[in-house]
């Protein structure tokens, strides 16, 4: 026996699934960024944001002063001067245009004026006098001079604490107008930035004349210093910057005021875009507006420099705002000169939600024809579909980086496609019942009748990896359930998805609703789409464990179905049979290993060690090339045991599991609801009392009895297809089909029925009797 398991645990161990970990600031710090750029076009794409060198940080007056105008926001302030010398200290060159001297000296100013003012009263008139002291209206000009060296030396305070030298710098309209002092500011601000010390510029309010209305903005060599806004573009374009990040007191450019109904937020926009944007006022400080904002902003684009408008005053984002922009996440507005050929996610999302109505509203049988059709399409096609896998798997075995697990699930082959088909068939004769089906019927009183019938959730997203034969599947899914669907699939797969999809909008066209799914083929990153929550009903991961994770951490204000981890467990008791066991661990184990329903952990009665069904499995899965990890109790029984388990919580995903002793089937329950992750659970034994209490204790999506976790799928359990496997509490639980992507809504029909009518003094009663319903019975 020794001899076996020493053979299993020196089994080369073979790649296992590779995880997609999230972006966060914490990662972004310790990542350098790419070689600089030539200077003279601005960045197409968000996501090649991280290779500025060179940024301008522009804080608008609303991010650097409090609510009631009189002094500084400090915490708001403290948060972006950390992000600003995380990224100068990893070699950037970082510059920051400040508002906020006037108010910093108009805090000073007031905090003077009053404490004089309360002497001579003090000393004139009595104490009673004091609550009658107002101060004067103060000249902007002044609460400047006041202002800017106290605004300085926060500054310097807040950069020291990260060992980052600061330099002041004021300017006027004059120093970008007159060539020799252009020259001089230039060559003064490179030699600050070579010296690794970060620059801050102010227009220097104390001397410079009201701004006054005029026509600049209008050339790459004209504009005036009229505001922060365009000392900032001026500045980015003169420094030859990358970028140019504009904090404000809004999320961004929005297509008409922010507040107003149907306001929507721009995530790109356009030089072109310009007359569909409808601006409001300014901001409650500062001179500047949005419109004032944008005209900057694009007079730096058109100079070479790219620009974001993000919030600076957000509580939930303003710690990160700046690491997220250079992250390349959708933060703001992203300013770009090259519009994309196809729509936008927003845009592509709407139109899904558009036709998924029509769809909703079509007959069964239409929806039906509709999957029949895919399914006839996936034989007719599969010379084509086959022939993108095999360049997808082509890519991937060149690039090097994926685990053969991965290769596995991203390969097609006629007898999936075959089988998908057959799937796809069963899917549209079992689902004709599905939408608008009469689930209740209530006779509230006489002619007020209430039922509550079947409809679809809405708008789907799901995100999967590799796997291709998802696609169909879940687009057959989205139809018969009337669902509107987005699919974002891995960039591994992007060929075979490409055709899937151009096939299942073949189908869709047969009855006009070509545009109820769609496919996520933009560079959008997956926490993005998380982020549509006004958009997007429910989010359905399939892929790796660290997907889900990663998915379920991100979507916020969105539903996400699925599980994050399939730890099954397939416990031998102590009156198996040597047959069964040996057959239930062999397909649990080795017919898919990297599917999550496949066996992690092996629990083993304790009786069984040192007997020949304990020897036939040691042999059957050294056979199979599955390598060992023994638990903590089963490697206290023995001398020489392979390898211990670094966690019983492992997904190994590949051919390796854990095996552990457990004393009872009560003791299995007990590592089961400790140890996994209400998945699938597995019990092997000729007991059927034991059998019963194992089914009925284990709390997890599926139970079974001598038969293999495999089974765990929703075209086994004859649902035709699935989404995936939810291990949730509500909603839907285990594999999801058509019915988990189903919700409810009420009817009331009357005849003018008033709430009234049944009160006190109302002529009517409540009668609240069930009225039975017909087996498909539809409203």
């Amino acid at each position: 026996m020794f001899a076996r398991l020493a053979l299993c645990s020196h089994l080369p161990p073979r790649n296992r699934l590779s995880n997609i970990h999230p972006a966060s600031i914490r990662t972004f710090s310790q990542n350098k960024f790419s070689l600089p750029r030539p200077h003279g076009k601005s960045f197409v794409h968000r996501s090649e944001l991280k290779q500025a060198k060179r940024i301008v940080v522009k804080l608008g007056s609303a991010v650097v002063t409090r609510g009631d105008e009189c002094g500084l926001a400090l915490g708001r302030l403290a948060s972006i001067v950390e992000q600003v010398a995380v990224l100068q200290n990893q070699g950037r060159e970082m510059m920051i245009v400040t508002s906020g001297a006037v108010a910093f000296g108009r805090q000073r100013l007031r905090h003077e004026i009053l404490l004089s003012q309360s002497v001579r009263q003090a000393l004139h008139s009595g104490q009673n006098q004091l609550k009658e002291m107002s101060v004067p209206v103060l000249e902007a000009r002044a609460c400047a001079a006041a202002g800017q060296s106290g605004l300085m030396a926060l500054y310097e305070a807040m950069f020291t604490q990260y060992s980052t030298c600061t330099a002041q710098i004021l300017v006027t309209n004059l120093d970008f107008h007159d060539e020799q002092k252009r020259r001089n500011l230039n060559s003064t601000l490179h030699e600050l930035l070579r010296m690794n010390i970060v620059p801050i510029i102010n227009t220097n309010d104390a001397v410079v004349p009201p701004p006054v209305p005029n026509s600049d903005l209008q050339g790459v060599n004209v504009i005036s210093i009229k505001d922060n806004d365009s000392l900032a573009a001026r500045l980015s374009v003169e420094m030859k910057a990358d970028l140019l990040i504009a904090l404000s007191d809004v999320e961004g450019l929005y297509d008409s005021p922010p507040g107003t109904d149907d306001a929507k937020l721009i995530d790109i926009f356009y030089p072109g875009d310009q007359q569909s944007v409808k601006y409001g006022s300014k901001s409650r400080v500062g001179i500047g507006g949005m419109e004032a904002k944008v005209k900057a902003a694009l007079w730096a684009l058109q100079g070479g420099t790219s620009v974001v408008i993000a919030s600076g005053t957000h509580p939930k984002v303003t710690g990160h705002v700046i690491t997220d922009i250079m992250e390349g996440k959708k933060v703001g507005t992203f300013f770009s000169e090259v519009k994309p050929a196809g729509p936008t996610v927003e845009q592509q999302t709407e139109m899904a939600r558009h036709a998924g109505r029509t769809l909703a509203s079509l007959h069964p049988e239409q929806r039906g024809e509709i999957i029949c059709c895919l399914a006839e399409l996936l034989t007719e096609k599969k010379e084509e579909i086959l022939s993108a896998n095999k360049r997808d798997l082509e890519l991937a075995a060149a690039s090097g980086r994926m685990s053969q697990p991965m290769i596995n699930r991203l390969s097609l082959s006629t007898a999936k496609l075959n089988s998908l088909a057959i799937g796809l068939r069963q899917l549209a004769v079992s689902s004709r019942d599905s939408v608008g089906r009469v689930l209740r019927r209530t006779r509230v009183a006489n002619n007020l009748e209430l039922e509550q019938i079947t409809v679809p959730i809405g708008v789907l997203l799901v995100i999967f990896e590799s796997r291709p034969d998802c696609l169909p599947q879940v687009s057959a899914l989205a139809i018969a359930s009337g669902n509107a669907l987005l699919l974002k699939g891995g960039s591994e797969a992007s060929n075979t998805n490409k055709i899937l999809h151009q096939l299942t909008q073949e189908a869709l066209s047969i009855h006009g609703v070509t545009d109820a799914i769609q496919l996520v083929s933009t560079r959008e990153e997956v926490e993005d789409l998380c982020r549509l929550d006004k958009l997007i009903d429910l989010i359905i991961p399939r892929g790796s464990s660290q997907l889900v994770r990663n998915i379920q951490r991100a979507a916020k204000g969105i539903p996400v179905l699925g599980h994050s981890e399939g730890v099954c467990h397939v416990y031998i008791d102590q009156d198996a049979s040597i047959d069964k066991a040996i057959d239930v661990v062999r397909d649990s184990k080795c017919d898919y290993p990297a599917a999550c329903n496949a066996m992690e952990t092996l629990l083993i009665h304790r009786d069984l060690l040192r007997t020949p069904i304990f020897d036939q499995l040691i042999d059957m899965l050294r056979t199979e090339h599955v390598k060992i990890h023994a638990g903590p109790k089963f490697a206290s029984y023995l001398t020489f045991s392979p390898s211990e388990v670094m966690s019983l919580r492992t997904e190994y995903g590949d051919l390796e599991c854990c095996i552990e002793v457990v004393d009872s089937m009560q003791d299995a329950v007990d590592h089961i609801h400790k140890y996994g992750s209400s998945h699938t659970d597995v019990i092997v034994t000729e007991s059927e009392e034991t059998a019963e209490q194992f089914l009925q204790q284990v709390d997890s999506a599926c139970v079974f009895w001598n038969s293999s976790s495999r089974f765990a799928d929703g075209y086994r359990f004859g649902l035709g297809a699935e989404v995936g496997i939810s291990t949730a509490r509500i909603h839907a639980r285990g594999p999801v089909g058509l019915e988990g992507l189903l919700t409810t809504k009420w009817v009331l029909r009357g005849e003018g029925h008033t709430v009234a009518d049944f009160s006190e003094q109302g002529s009517m009663k409540y009668l609240h009797e069930n009225i039975p319903v017909p087996q498909g019975s539809f409203s």
